[in-house]
């Protein structure tokens, strides 16, 4: 059994792809559910975000578990099997690890060193651990990938390279409006989930001097508003029905509230503003940049800002896939003891019966033995077993934890503690054939 993901981003899909595979929250339970029914996946976990179509699965075969996966993501999503092998990726055991903990440190996205993804990849854990689709590999492997996520976000300065996809946006935003913050401006902020409540935190960070903030749940949109007061900048509520007339008063209009449907369209827009978009499916229709004076910066728009901007290497992204390696390589030596756990469970096992039965049969022909003596002789024989087995369990985790490649006589030298046999480097004189002797010199 190994862990197998099989998923695509932002580096091998279109946006419009992308979109189509994009699962809420009750998408993601039912497709991990349909995911563990298959019969070569026993575990199951999806993350879903604006960049990202993630399946991590542990699979009892490759090329099983990578046809059973599709066959789910094609049944949910409707795109077709041909369409999906164009754009997706698989990995599988180690390399399945190294890209989850990449992932998890924010080294794959689209904003080297963002902070928000370990947020995500956490959620995406916890909620399939409750939904019962996590089991011990895929719990193993979640926590270890957050353990390094941390890691490199503490240890580096890889923070330093980009906080999240609401910062890169909120920056191409500036650029457009040609300011360097949002002080004397206004914004309007279209939901209240986590990435919205990011939205208003940086805009506040970038001297924002007001935000309206409108969501179909108003007390969660009161709860926003709540908080930003708190962090010292006004903010207002507003009906969710009312936020086409409330553009008319701010400069920023975000939106993150992955509706069914377009939260803004042309008929929505009164006059010149500056909208990003942060959805996936997308919220803002793309037709509202052909009115004069709008600017739109959304997923796809970054994608491409993204594809045309060259990333140099840094001392942080070289000590970020540092700690990566360094935890991937624990990670596996880890799986591998574990995988060797079973056979020497089993080997102490039938030693205790093996050696149980030989004492029945000594107890069987000895019965004038007393039951001290009997004691004794049982307590001597367990010991014996023991420290014949001590040895050998032992090294077998270190052999399986070092995954090295040994030959069955250093296999066996080393399961039993036996000493290296001398090696003689004293060469034999042996007798010449019956032909050559006559050319002996």
């Amino acid at each position: 059994m190994s862990v197998l993901v099989v998923g695509m981003s932002h580096r091998s899909a279109p946006v419009s792809l992308l979109e189509r595979l994009s699962m809420d929250t009750e998408l993601q339970e039912g497709t991990s559910a349909a995911l563990v029914e298959r019969p070569s996946l026993s575990e199951a976990m999806i993350i879903s975000t604006c960049n990202r179509l993630e399946v991590y699965a542990v699979a009892n075969a490759f090329h099983a578990g990578v046809e059973d996966v599709l066959t789910v993501l094609t049944k949910v999503s409707g795109v077709g099997i041909e369409e999906l092998r164009r754009y997706l990726y698989v990995r599988y055991a180690d390399a399945a690890a190294e890209h989850m903990f990449t992932v998890a440190s924010g080294l794959d996205s689209m904003v080297v060193g963002e902070q928000q993804i370990i947020g995500q990849v956490r959620t995406a854990y916890v909620d399939a651990a409750e939904r019962g689709t996590v089991g011990p590999n895929l719990h193993s492997l979640a926590q270890m990938a957050l353990h390094t996520g941390k890691r490199v976000h503490t240890e580096t300065t890889i923070d330093d390279s980009g906080a999240s996809m609401v910062t890169a946006a909120l920056d191409e935003a500036m650029g457009l409006m040609r300011i360097e913050d949002f002080k004397g401006k206004k914004a309007l902020v279209l939901g209240a989930g986590a990435m919205s409540s990011l939205a208003a935190t940086h805009l506040s960070k970038r001297g924002i001097d007001g935000l309206v903030i409108a969501n179909r749940t108003r007390d969660r949109a009161e709860r926003l508003a709540g908080h930003s007061r708190e962090a010292g900048v006004p903010a207002e509520v507003v009906d969710f029905e009312d936020r086409s007339h409330a553009m008319g008063g701010v400069d920023i209009v975000v939106s993150a509230t992955a509706a069914d449907g377009f939260t803004i369209t042309p008929e929505d827009i009164a006059g010149p503003v500056m909208l990003a978009d942060l959805s996936l499916p997308r919220d803002i229709d793309d037709a509202v940049t052909d009115i004069d004076g709008v600017h739109l910066v959304n997923i796809e728009y970054l994608h491409e800002q993204m594809r045309n901007t060259t990333n140099e290497d840094s001392r942080a992204l070289r000590e970020a896939e540092a700690i990566i390696d360094e935890e991937v390589k624990l990670f596996s030596s880890e799986q591998r003891v574990r995988g060797v756990a079973p056979a020497v469970t089993r080997l102490r096992r039938n030693a205790a019966e093996i050696s149980g039965q030989e004492l029945q049969k000594l107890r069987t022909r000895l019965p004038d033995m007393s039951e001290e003596d009997f004691e004794q002789v049982e307590r001597t024989v367990r010991r014996v077993v023991d420290k014949l087995l001590h040895a050998p369990t032992v090294k077998i985790k270190e052999l399986a934890a070092a995954q090295e490649t040994v030959s069955v006589e250093e296999v066996v030298t080393e399961l039993f503690g036996l000493d290296q046999p001398a090696v003689s480097v004293e060469a034999q004189r042996l007798p010449l054939p019956e032909e050559l002797r006559g050319k002996e010199k």
